[in-house]
């Protein structure tokens, strides 16, 4: 049953259970020549007496009811906050990566060993950010990563993967702040639903901006002209709910992030507030 439901049958029976008691004191009394009570007395005694127990027991449970109400709101932002943290680290250590990563360091290590060991140390930088788990670093930090990212991956993807930056200038972003990893996971996205999925060059480019104490990060992706993708798949896919969620914890509900997917192109925006210290 629902918690209203509940509440209401609690009261039913312990205001049943008060005028019960109630008219068995009432009887008692009179019984024994304590008290002498007319009918309409009696019954006036029972409802009044009633209606004050079941009055008390009305605001003790709205009391008990707003106070679960306030844990489990708690309980349940921090199973957000946790499965949160749990998907950060669960998509730097999902079969796909880790073999992909694997199997390119296994053929660059004979081949190409300076390039093995620049590898690694994008993987070392990639998996110890990601177990630092949901944090607000720095947005170059989160640039960084995102570079460690795409250096991975191409290795794999290199000839048919273009990513273009548009940031502002670097006295600008010095102050610009993100959760970690935002950006990067959207990357991920990106790249395992469209790039993986073509032999055509993939274009994203990546456009941020700061202005009237709000960022917007634009990351449009267009899609492959002659490789079969359907955009149904593909929506279900762009969806960044926990991305959102983690933003709006450090940044407000105003923060969101959208995803548009239309049949020549993927509009992603990263949008929060973020107020500027230097203005």
């Amino acid at each position: 049953m629902n918690i209203p439901k509940v509440s209401l049958y609690v009261v039913a029976l312990l205001m049943t259970a008060s005028a019960i008691s109630i008219a068995l004191v009432q009887l008692i009394t009179i019984n024994m020549g304590w008290s002498e009570y007319n009918s309409q007395i009696f019954i006036l005694a029972i409802v009044f007496d009633t209606l004050i127990g079941g009055g008390f027991t009305l605001v003790f449970l709205l009391y008990f009811l707003r106070r679960y109400r306030e844990v489990n709101a708690l309980k349940q932002s921090f199973e957000q906050k946790l499965s949160a943290q749990n998907d950060v680290i669960k998509a730097r250590l999902s079969p796909h990566f880790f073999f992909n990563t694997i199997n390119t360091l296994v053929s660059l290590i004979e081949s190409n060993p300076p390039r093995a060991s620049a590898l690694l140390q994008n993987v070392s930088a990639l998996f110890r950010a990601s177990f630092n788990g949901a944090r607000e670093i720095s947005f170059e930090e989160e640039i960084a990563l995102c570079e460690h990212y795409l250096a991975i991956e191409s290795s794999r993807l290199a000839d048919k993967l273009e990513v273009s930056w548009h940031l502002p200038d670097e006295d600008i972003m010095y102050d610009m702040v993100v959760t970690a990893l935002t950006l990067q996971s959207i990357l991920e996205r990106m790249l395992l639903n469209v790039v993986e999925l073509t032999t055509e060059v993939v274009y994203i480019k990546i456009n941020v901006t700061w202005e009237m104490h709000r960022v917007a990060i634009v990351i449009s992706v267009d899609l492959p002209k002659k490789t079969l993708i359907i955009n149904h798949d593909l929506r279900q896919n762009m969806n960044f709910y926990i991305q959102a969620e983690r933003l709006r914890s450090y940044f407000g509900q105003s923060a969101d992030i959208k995803s548009t997917v239309t049949n020549t192109q993927i509009i992603t925006i990263i949008d929060y507030p973020l107020q500027d210290v230097s203005l």
